[in-house]
């Protein structure tokens, strides 16, 4: 797919452009009404395709959960293995979509691999996800980032409050929950580890605060994002935290989204997964 397409989808999909002005400029970049369809019918979620770890799962527990929020009740879907123990907690943070079908299989995937998962919705304040990816993103920016970056942090409290849990915590986000677990490591002393795929970067002042071994994941072409890339390494260099910065050369932005159609790459999601339950592994287990 030409690139000027994907880059287009990207700004429809992070920025306030209206469908009507993106389906105009799509049509204008296709060539017709007919091809441009085509093309959103491989760029657009499916969520059909979401299910990677089933909800019947003989080994695991699935809840949905409500803890406090910052002036609201905060919702959230909980997966955890079944079993006698003591595990360690994550939070899995979604993208500007909300808490849909894929981002509770990505917490069911990190239950599965031995960790209880969180993934709390961001947009509670407001009700609750809605079931229109439009209507979710519109709806983002009505978020009050303090408030907001403070329901996640609780979402950490309330983990650690469940009697599986070890009292470890560690984090996992993508795109804007990607910039959100960045948050979450500058503003948590006690988080033990994050991991950003394709996230924005908090300031350098803010990055010595960091206590929690990060893990980050970039795409290739992803002009946007990776922008911030320098100052960010630097900083973190300069402050002595503890990190990884992996870049998958040749993959777009989303590329671990298997619902995300064209952007998705099986081979980087596959590694930047494993490398990520290393890290979990050492970190909170």
């Amino acid at each position: 797919m030409d690139q000027k397409i994907i880059n287009l989808y990207d700004e429809y999909t992070h920025k306030p452009l209206s469908r009507k002005s993106f389906m105009n400029r799509l049509v204008k970049l296709t060539g017709s009404a007919a091809m441009a369809m085509t093309a959103l019918s491989v760029l657009e979620v499916g969520y059909a395709n979401a299910e990677t770890v089933s909800e019947q799962d003989d080994g695991l527990i699935l809840e949905d959960i409500s803890y406090p929020g910052d002036d609201c009740t905060m919702k959230g879907y909980l997966a955890r293995p079944k079993g006698r123990g003591k595990f360690g907690s994550v939070v899995v943070i979604h993208e500007n979509r909300g808490l849909n079908p894929h981002i509770k299989d990505i917490a069911r995937r990190v239950a599965k691999a031995g960790f209880i998962a969180l993934a709390p919705d961001a947009l509670s304040p407001f009700g609750g996800t809605p079931s229109n990816t439009d209507d979710a993103r519109g709806m983002f920016a009505k978020i009050d980032a303090a408030k907001n970056l403070n329901n996640f942090l609780n979402a950490l409290d309330y983990l650690k409050s469940r009697k599986e849990s070890n009292g470890k915590t560690g984090c996992v986000g993508f795109c804007w929950g990607g910039r959100m677990a960045n948050f979450m490591a500058v503003n948590s002393a006690s988080l033990n580890s994050a991991v950003a795929y394709y996230g924005g970067q908090p300031d350098a002042a803010d990055v010595p605060k960091i206590k929690a071994k990060l893990m980050l994941h970039y795409a290739g072409i992803d002009e946007r994002v990776n922008a911030g890339i320098p100052a960010y390494e630097a900083a973190l260099k300069a402050a002595g935290v503890d990190y990884h910065l992996f870049i998958y050369d040749g993959v777009q932005h989303a590329f671990n989204n298997d619902t995300g159609g064209e952007r998705y790459n099986a081979d980087a999601a596959k590694l930047a997964w494993e490398r990520t339950l290393e890290l979990f592994n050492k970190t909170i287990k």
